[in-house]
């Protein structure tokens, strides 16, 4: 570089010399045209020649014409260079070419670095939102599709013949499918099912696959990548990338970040994957413990209501069960009982107790010894908790029910009149599960038409609410409420005990709350077809 750039081309110092400047040089007149350039430039620049306008870079050219000549960039060849302006005298102005590939490309990198971090980051925050597993694979193929590729499969491990399967098309439409042994017929695929690492895309060829993994109208293949969806110690599936023809092929980094996507997506489809077995054997198990259905059973009309202390839950510790006439036990059996304490380690000793009823059936004509047996059930168990219970063996006589009523340790029922009048049953005994021995006191009753007899448990009398949320229900308060259902069928008996317990406590705590009402039909009086002559009378 010359000592000064104050020096004019004709008949002065070059104002770009080769030996001295440290990059590529060009100087261009007021027109555009080039006045100099050093060896660097020419080099960079062949097409360039002295008295000749710069046509190439155009980015150059065009930044030179710009009124305000400021710094601009642009690519030369396979490079990118920026271009830093110099005024010259007489009204040129040379260029400055430093070279920024390097960097540039650093700066790319960095920058998909951070898209890639990105994505990955929401990608993981809404997979883990939903641990549904259908959700959570059309979420999959979406974001492979969007992200990774122009289309994407999801395919999930099963027991069964077919394979569930998930896809998303190049126009982002979720299609839910199976597909059967054909994985075999894919290279890679069946590997990957297995959780074995990925076969490199470039040793897959597309012309290979066969028409179930391409998704309708998305043409020729042009690269085809497959990874595994590694779960929480088994496999979690299978994600199936595919490019179209036009597309460039899938490259190293590429599948590298695709197996970063699927670690993270096998992650959250493990997770539903479990949710979902132990949301079915939950169930499964649940099914045995929730309150039977209740309905007419010989004559007589059954119905019972439950409410577990926490509203989210579905089990508790209060049940009751109806077992219809059997050839060992000619009456109906009307059980409810109240385990001590509440929550799922309550409901399990409830469906225990429930079986051992069940099993003691036969002997279901004698309250007392089916109890004695039950209570030495239960104190033979390593559980140390006890139950309350009301057994009632019913049975119609014409238009009455007579029933047989044995509490053991728990509040007696009652019984309400067609009148109003409500009576409380002469019956108690010990709680079961807690003493050697235990006494029961049973008592019979009879209900004429239209009359119930009303079992409940002390989550009813017990629940506390009303004006100041600390007084509780109370035996006269239900006795009252009883009263007011006089005439009422059994459902609806049930459903005014629970609402008006329900409104008592409002949103306050309670224990579990079970009531079963027996109620004696109140028959039907059929007109005869003239309308005028009595008709029938039907129970």
């Amino acid at each position: 570089m010359a000592p000064s750039p104050d020096h004019a081309r004709t008949g002065a110092p070059s104002v770009v010399s080769a030996a001295a400047a440290p990059c590529p040089v060009v100087v261009l007149n007021a027109d555009g045209c080039v006045v100099e350039l050093n060896a660097a430039a020419s080099a960079l620049l062949p097409d360039a020649r002295v008295d000749q306008p710069l046509s190439s870079p155009h980015w150059l050219a065009g930044a030179h014409r710009a009124a305000d000549a400021t710094e601009t960039r642009g690519a030369v060849g396979e490079g990118f260079f920026s271009a830093h302006p110099s005024a010259v005298p007489g009204g040129s102005t040379a260029w400055w070419l430093v070279e920024e590939t390097a960097y540039r490309s650093v700066v790319e990198e960095l920058e998909a670095e951070r898209r890639r971090t990105r994505f990955l980051a929401e990608a993981s925050s809404a997979l883990l939102s939903s641990l549904n597993l259908g959700r959570c694979m059309e979420l999959t193929a979406r974001l492979a599709a969007q992200q990774l590729a122009d289309a994407a499969l999801v395919i999930a491990p099963s027991t069964a013949r077919k394979l569930p399967m998930v896809v998303c098309d190049h126009r982002g439409r979720i299609t839910h499918t199976t597909v059967s042994g054909a994985v075999h017929g894919v290279p890679g695929l069946q590997e990957a099912l297995r959780g074995f690492p990925p076969v490199p895309s470039r040793w897959i060829d597309p012309a290979s696959a066969p028409d179930w993994l391409i998704p309708e109208g998305f043409g020729e293949i042009g690269s085809l990548a497959i990874t595994p969806l590694p779960g929480q110690g088994v496999p979690a599936g299978a994600l199936v990338l595919l490019r179209r023809a036009q597309q460039a092929a899938f490259s190293a980094s590429e599948e590298a970040f695709a197996g970063l996507f699927a670690a993270r997506a096998g992650a959250a489809l493990s997770a539903a994957r479990l949710y979902a077995e132990q949301n079915t054997i939950a169930d499964t198990l649940m099914r045995d413990l929730l309150p039977p259905v209740l309905r007419h059973v010989q004559g007589v009309e059954f119905a019972g209501g439950y409410r577990p202390s926490v509203d989210s839950d579905r089990i508790g510790g209060d049940f009751y069960d109806v077992h219809p006439p059997s050839a060992d036990c000619p009456e109906t059996l009307a059980v409810l009982g109240d385990v001590c304490g509440k929550g799922l380690e309550a409901a399990v000793l409830t469906g225990k107790i429930r079986n051992t009823l069940q099993a003691l059936l036969p002997m279901g004509d004698d309250h007392a010894r089916m109890l004695r047996l039950l209570n030495n059930a239960m104190r033979n168990s390593h559980h140390t908790r006890f139950v309350t219970l009301v057994l009632a063996s019913v049975r119609r006589e014409d238009h009455d029910v007579v029933l047989r009523l044995t509490a053991a340790g728990h509040p007696a029922p009652l019984i309400v009149r067609r009148e109003g009048t409500v009576e409380e049953v002469d019956t108690g005994g010990s709680l079961i599960g807690v003493l050697p021995e235990i006494a029961t006191r049973t008592a019979q009753v009879r209900l004429a038409p239209g009359e119930t007899c009303l079992l409940f448990t002390d989550g009813v009398t017990e629940a506390k609410g009303g004006p100041l949320g600390d007084a509780m229900f109370g035996e006269q308060r239900l006795k009252r409420a009883a009263a007011e259902c006089a005439g009422m069928p059994a459902e609806a008996v049930v459903e005014h005990i629970q609402m008006l317990t329900a409104e008592w406590i409002g949103d306050g705590p309670h224990d579990d709350i079970a009531v079963l009402a027996i109620t004696a039909p109140r028959g039907a009086h059929l007109s005869a077809v003239d309308g005028t002559t009595p008709g029938r009378y039907t129970a």
